[in-house]
């Protein structure tokens, strides 16, 4: 991405941290030259062809400025093909940011940008594990501290999914811990959160460990955890741990080939100590009969998942 923002700027994607993230980096960017812009936002559903032509026309004092038009894959036609005329000769003082969802909806619109040049920032949400991974070692790295693989996945563990909480905690971190995150620190820091996570219930069954995934089970469930990930992640355990027990080698070396993160394929063979192939089968019996349950509307999802934990750590230990 250039320094200085190019005439006309599409954020392609759906994930609004990172949309966001692109929008104030342009902003920012102009103003570094013109400290005074004051950026024109509008929604592409209610703009008309005839309000773009105002919003891009020259100041009469002069200076660059900046345009952002939100949500262009709702843009009517008359705006769409406004908007794809203006690509091809763009105003050189006006700073045109596009925000665009990506998918089907405005697709041409989104292909005629970029056929005619525009610059596109990719902003697709982050839907991988390894990605997510990815972005916390990273947001870390850009606050100036570090963060090794397991200790990202930690903090996924324990405060969920969504950007802009992680992004929050990474800054928390940092501020609070001098940079040098650790699975510790991580743990120590939201002791209750990852403890409520069926990630975590799974990952003491699977090395056996009984009272420490009931007590994590019922603290999940009495501030209201659904039990149906909790299911999902125990028979996820379980799928992970059988797939990695039968095969030796570097985790980065297996990655490509079991189509796994490297840190889960650590964790899982540090799991699969103790295992046997008999016991792995029923484990996997259990865990799917737990799951079948969960999703079936049993009586006491509760017990269901209670069962299936003793029955996978019975399985580990015979």
């Amino acid at each position: 991405m250039s320094q200085t923002p190019p005439p006309i700027r599409l954020i392609l994607g759906d994930e609004e941290l990172l949309a966001a993230r692109a929008v104030t980096d342009v902003i920012a960017a102009v103003r570094a030259v013109e400290p005074d812009a004051q950026p024109a936002e509008r929604d592409a559903s209610a703009l008309t062809a005839g309000e773009l032509a105002a919003l891009t026309s020259p100041s009469l004092f002069g200076g660059r400025q900046v345009v952002v038009i939100r949500g262009a894959q709702d843009a009517k036609k008359d705006l769409a093909a406004a908007l794809l005329g203006y690509a091809a000769a763009p105003a050189d003082d006006i700073c045109l940011v596009l925000t665009h969802a990506g998918g089907n909806k405005g697709k041409a619109l989104a292909d005629g940008l970029q056929k005619a040049g525009v610059e596109v920032v990719r902003a697709a949400r982050i839907t991988r594990p390894r990605e997510r991974v990815s972005f916390v070692r990273d947001e870390v790295r850009g606050l100036g501290g570090r963060c090794p693989e397991d200790a990202a996945e930690a903090l996924i563990s324990a405060v969920g999914n969504d950007l802009r909480e992680l992004a929050s905690a990474c800054a928390q971190l940092v501020a609070d811990t001098g940079g040098r995150l650790t699975v510790d620190i991580v743990n120590r820091y939201y002791q209750g959160r990852s403890e409520v996570t069926g990630f975590t219930v799974a990952d003491a069954a699977m090395v056996g460990d009984s009272p420490a995934a009931l007590e994590s089970l019922r603290w999940a469930l009495a501030i209201g955890v659904d039990p149906v990930p909790i299911a999902d992640a125990l028979a996820d355990g379980v799928r992970t741990v059988s797939r990695v027990a039968g095969v030796r080698g570097n985790p980065y070396q297996l990655a490509s080939k079991l189509g796994m993160p490297a840190w889960k394929i650590e964790r899982a063979q540090r799991q699969a100590r103790g295992w046997s192939p008999e016991g792995l089968a029923q484990a996997m019996h259990a865990a799917a009969a737990a799951n079948a349950e969960v999703k079936g509307g049993a009586d006491n999802r509760g017990y269901a998942l209670e069962r299936a934990i003793l029955a996978v750590v019975g399985a580990r230990s015979r």
